[in-house]
C-alpha cells in the first residue's frame, strides 16, 4: 500500500537501473535470457559459463535500497508468477502454480456483489486453462481443481460453461468502447444497466463496501440534517405540490433563501413566486422542506435533481418548469423500479 504513484515510480526506476547498471551485469555474465514483471525476474544462464552466485552479488552491489534475493531451479522445476516451468530432455512444459497458502476462496455465489464481480475470478481461472501451453492432463487436473474451487464457493460448476475451457480465446471487438461507473444496490441497477446492452458503453460497478470506508475515523459529532447540502424538496402546504431544487450550501440557508423571496416578492424563487400567486401561507422549514439526499456539489448532484423533478412531473405534481426534464428512457427505468412509492435512489 501506499501513493497511487507508487507502482509507476518504482518501474521507471526499475528500468533505469536495467539501462544504465543491469545491462552491463547481464552482457559480462553473458545471460542468455532476462525476463522481468514488476519485482519478479526470470534469468536464462548456462551454469557452465555463468556464475549465477556472483550475478546475485553484484545486483546487490547496484543500490543499497534493493535487496535481491535467488531461487533456483530445484529438480528440473522452477516457479515464476504463477506458471511451473519444467524443464526435460528434449523439451520445456508447464503447469499452474500456487503456493502452498493459497485458499481457493473467491467472492462466494451468495455474496452481494454484482454478478460480474463474482466471475471475476473464475473468468481468470479459465482464461488460464484457455490461454497457457498446458498439454491434455495438466489441463484436465487443472479444470477438476477449477471446478472444486468453483463448488466450494457456492456457484454449480455448469458456469463454466460460459467461459469455453480449452477453446481459444474469441477475437476481441475492434470498436471503440466507453466506460460508465454504476454503485451496484441490487435489482434496480440492473434494470438500468440492461439499457447499454448495445451500445458502445460498456458498464463497470463498484460496491460501496470499500476499505477506505471502514478504516475512516468516525466523526463523533452528528451534524443537524439542515446543516449538510444536496438535494430538498419544498411543499406546498395547502396544495401539497413539490418543488425540487438543489444546493451546495447547507440547506436551512437555501430554505432562507426561498423564504426570503416570499418575503420580499423577489421572483426568483419558483416556489415562493407559486405561493405568492396563489395566496397561500409559506409554513416553516422542518413541515415545508423534506431533505432527499446529501450529495456533494457536482454532475451526481445534478443527475438526481433531474430525477426528482422527473418522477414529480410524471406524476403531475411539480412546481418546477417541465422543460427542465426532457424524456429520457435512464430516468424512465428509474423512476418506475426505485422511485415508484416514494422510495429513494
Amino acid at each position: 500500500m501506499g501513493a497511487p504513484t507508487f507502482s509507476i515510480l518504482s518501474e521507471i526506476y526499475l528500468q533505469f537501473l536495467e539501462n544504465t547498471k543491469i545491462y552491463d551485469i547481464l552482457k559480462e555474465a553473458r545471460i542468455e535470457g532476462y525476463f522481468r514483471y514488476v519485482v519478479d525476474t526470470l534469468i536464462i544462464y548456462n551454469e557452465n559459463i555463468t556464475d549465477i552466485k556472483s550475478v546475485l552479488s553484484s545486483f546487490n552491489d547496484i543500490t543499497p535500497s534493493l535487496n535481491f534475493t535467488l531461487c533456483q531451479e530445484q529438480e528440473n522445476n522452477f516457479n515464476f508468477l504463477d506458471l511451473s516451468i519444467i524443464k526435460t530432455t528434449d523439451k520445456i512444459s508447464f503447469d499452474i502454480y500456487r503456493k502452498p497458502t493459497t485458499s481457493g476462496i473467491i467472492i462466494p455465489n451468495d455474496s452481494c456483489h454484482p454478478t460480474e464481480q463474482k466471475l471475476t475470478a473464475i473468468r481468470y481461472f479459465t482464461n488460464r486453462i484457455n490461454t497457457y501451453d498446458l498439454d491434455y492432463t495438466r489441463k484436465q487436473i487443472e479444470t477438476n481443481r477449477v471446478k472444486q474451487i468453483v463448488r466450494n464457493n457456492k456457484f454449480d460448476t455448469s458456469i463454466l460453461n460460459r467461459f469455453n475451457i480449452g477453446k481459444t480465446k474469441r477475437e476481441k471487438d475492434s470498436r471503440q468502447k466507453r466506460w460508465a461507473q454504476f454503485t451496484y444496490i441490487g435489482k434496480e441497477t440492473r434494470q438500468v444497466t440492461k439499457l447499454f446492452k448495445n451500445t458502445k458503453v460498456k458498464v463497470a460497478y463498484m460496491t460501496k463496501n470499500k476499505l477506505e470506508k471502514l478504516l475512516k475515523p468516525q466523526n463523533t459529532r452528528q451534524p443537524n440534517k439542515y446543516e449538510k447540502n444536496g438535494v430538498y424538496q419544498l411543499e406546498c402546504l395547502t396544495c401539497h405540490k413539490i418543488y425540487t431544487g438543489q444546493t451546495g450550501h447547507p440547506f436551512h440557508i437555501r430554505f432562507r433563501e426561498h423564504n426570503n423571496d416570499f418575503k420580499y416578492a423577489n421572483n426568483r424563487s419558483t416556489f415562493a413566486q407559486q405561493i405568492i400567486n396563489e395566496g397561500y401561507s409559506f409554513g416553516p422549514m422542518n413541515d415545508v422542506m423534506n431533505i432527499i439526499h446529501f450529495v456533494r456539489k457536482g454532475k451526481i448532484l445534478d443527475t438526481l435533481e433531474k430525477i426528482y423533478i422527473y418522477r414529480e412531473i410524471k406524476n403531475e405534481n411539480q412546481i418546477n418548469d417541465r422543460l427542465t426534464a426532457q424524456s429520457n428512457p435512464i430516468f424512465e427505468t428509474i423512476v418506475q423500479h426505485s422511485l415508484h412509492g416514494g422510495q429513494h435512489l
